[in-house]
């Protein structure tokens, strides 16, 4: 493995020298430098703003930096970005920019949460209310790129594409039977019984709690998309949900057929429709712009206010110390300080997207949370999942936002560890031995079977973490502890669902918990909102993803249809301690 090592790492030393090499010989440098100055970026006139989301994934916020990288590609795999702030912002634009008459709108297989996309939906929703238009196209629609692109006034498929519309499905992987295989036997302290994150490593399959809850947010989440869906294409929800139900879109012209497509097109035949609604004649260019390039000549609003919104991007598994690429306690408790003793700073919104994860590092930045709210107003913003720990450091706030289809909930805790005796001695022909001062000085011992003694404390800490939790809940949201035990057990909900129970004020967006924050500060439309923690330059995220870009396409490569397998073993890695984490990773497709 340190041979491997060393050869990836001379790897990524000739594709850094290889792109530095090619930057020079054309001369990117000078437009880097310039690029990081005040271009201002000019909207021609009859112009189009074009998202292109196919393949992307759609995270909470990427680098504004207004350069396209296109031309280096993605040679090892890595799955381009969308940010959701930068696409919202270009669209608000283009509502308003005399120079922009319409979006064409790529969204055929894009990677994103149901609650991500409802939110990008809601603002090109917004933006029909101009009476612009927007002309959807793709060669295949994923379930989430057609729930996407069905908002658009005309929505076109390759003839020979696809659309997948059968609804969701959520699938988790189950480790039982592996480690029984290797000789590794989990240890496992819970309390909740719908608290199903350590089932795939002691079950071969959902346990009945886990499937009742799954098939109960599932349900709530599609039907929620029919609606809209059923809306945007003026067909009647019951037959929409019968087309769903049984996939009667099975080839191409039954989208047309059953309403879900305008027509089957190819792309040129798309490009002569856009043509027509901007008065082009056939020989005629089209004038596109992208979300970047967009959302950078948008001029920032009341920029001289003194009324700052912070909003603080939370995304990822909450994690102690200040690691990288999560919501790690240090990092983001530095944050909230900051804003709660930055005078400037009236309101802060947390934008919460997690499923949690360790109980020690999520009661840091709880505690930082309510010290802010004893001072300003807090509004937790909820993207498209807020659960488990992504739910308790959103506890102590004043209002609690979330869209209808956000994953929420799962209070609950666990405590999760392994014996691998069975592996060292039996499988690998491996002994230890040991010597202690205390009868439990070799306290979870992994080499060995735990005692009565050791499951009894473990067991008795995850039940006072349990109780914890709930005070937490039921301290920030006015509930009593009884009630809020009534709606926890690791149970996990929609946002409709957490709202029907006390856990979520508001249904909405991350927009929706910025007018509440303007509200609480009386500060009518007097405000500007400023984002933390800062993003980084593009060409600086190169550098540091360049090396996991390559680890992740290798892995990718050489595992294929294994390689969710091993993402589901690595992930072991960040289970220490006590933690408070989701049901599971959900997956829906």
């Amino acid at each position: 493995m340190k041979f491997l090592g060393n050869v990836l790492a001379v790897i990524v030393g000739l594709f850094v020298f290889s792109i530095l090499s090619i930057l020079v010989m054309f001369g990117f440098i000078g437009i880097i430098a310039s690029s990081a100055g005040d271009a201002e970026v000019k909207v021609k006139e009859n112009t189009v703003l074009h998202l292109n989301l196919n393949g992307r994934t759609l995270v909470e916020r990427t680098t504004e930096d207004n350069l396209d990288l296109g031309f280096l590609g993605n040679p090892f795999g890595g799955d381009a970005n969308a940010g959701l702030v930068n696409l919202k912002k270009a669209i608000d634009e283009a509502k308003t920019n005399e120079n922009i008459k319409g979006i064409y709108l790529n969204t055929g297989l894009i990677i994103a949460g149901q609650a991500n996309l409802l939110e990008l939906r809601e603002v090109l929703e917004d933006f029909k209310s101009s009476g612009k238009f927007i002309i959807a196209y793709d060669e295949a629609f994923s379930e989430g790129g057609y729930y996407l692109a069905s908002v658009a006034d005309e929505v076109y498929m390759n003839p020979i594409g696809g659309v997948d519309f059968n609804g969701f499905a959520s699938e988790g992987i189950f480790l039982k039977g592996f480690f029984e295989k290797v000789g590794i036997k989990p240890e496992v302290f819970r309390v909740g019984e719908f608290k199903s994150a350590v089932e795939p490593y002691i079950l071969d399959k959902m346990s009945p709690e886990n499937r009742l809850q799954t098939q109960f947010f599932l349900d709530d989440i599609n039907t929620n998309a029919l609606m809209d869906i059923a809306e945007s294409r003026g067909i009647a929800f019951d037959s929409l949900k019968k087309i769903n139900n049984l996939m009667l879109v099975r080839k191409p012209a039954d989208a047309v057929t059953y309403g879900l497509m305008t027509e089957l097109l190819y792309e040129d035949q798309v490009h002569s429709k856009l043509k027509e609604k901007l008065g082009l004649e056939d020989d005629d260019d089209i004038s596109k712009i992208n979300a970047t390039d967009l959302a950078s000549s948008a001029k920032s609003k009341n920029i001289t206010s003194s009324n700052r919104i912070a909003v603080i991007i939370a995304e990822g598994e909450i994690v102690s110390g200040k690691a990288a690429g999560a919501i790690s306690s240090e990092k983001f408790a530095s944050e909230i300080r900051k804003a709660r003793k930055n005078e400037s700073i009236k309101a802060i919104v947390l934008r919460v997207n997690s499923p949690g994860g360790s109980v020690v590092a999520s009661e840091v930045i709880w505690r930082e949370m309510a010290e802010a709210k004893k001072v300003k107003p807090v509004i937790v913003s909820m993207g498209e999942v807020a659960a488990s720990g992504g739910y308790y450091i959103a506890a102590p706030a004043d209002t609690i936002v979330a869209q209808p289809n956000t994953i929420t909930g799962s209070i609950g805790i666990f405590g999760l560890m392994f014996n691998v005796q069975e592996l060292l001695n039996n499988k690998l022909g491996i002994t230890t031995d040991v010597v202690t001062t205390g009868e439990l000085s070799d306290f979870m011992n992994a080499g060995r079977s735990m005692t009565d003694v050791e499951r009894m404390i473990i067991q008795s800490s995850v039940e006072d973490g349990y109780e914890t939790f709930i005070s937490r809940v039921a301290e920030g949201r006015g509930m009593s502890t009884e009630a809020v035990k009534e709606v926890a057990s690791g149970r996990v909900w929609t946002g409709n669902q957490a709202k029907e129970r006390g856990l979520v004020d508001v249904l909405g967006g991350l927009d929706t918990a910025i007018e509440i924050a303007a509200g609480k500060i009386k500060a009518g439309d007097d405000y500007r909102v400023v984002y933390y923690p800062e993003v980084k330059p593009w060409f600086q995220m190169i550098m540091e993803d360049l090396g996991e870009n390559v680890r992740v396409g290798f892995l990718k490569r050489e595992l294929k249809e294994n390689y969710p397998l091993y993402q589901q073993v690595e992930k072991l890695k960040n289970y220490q301690g006590i933690q408070v984490r989701m049901s599971q990773d959900i997956t829906i497709k």
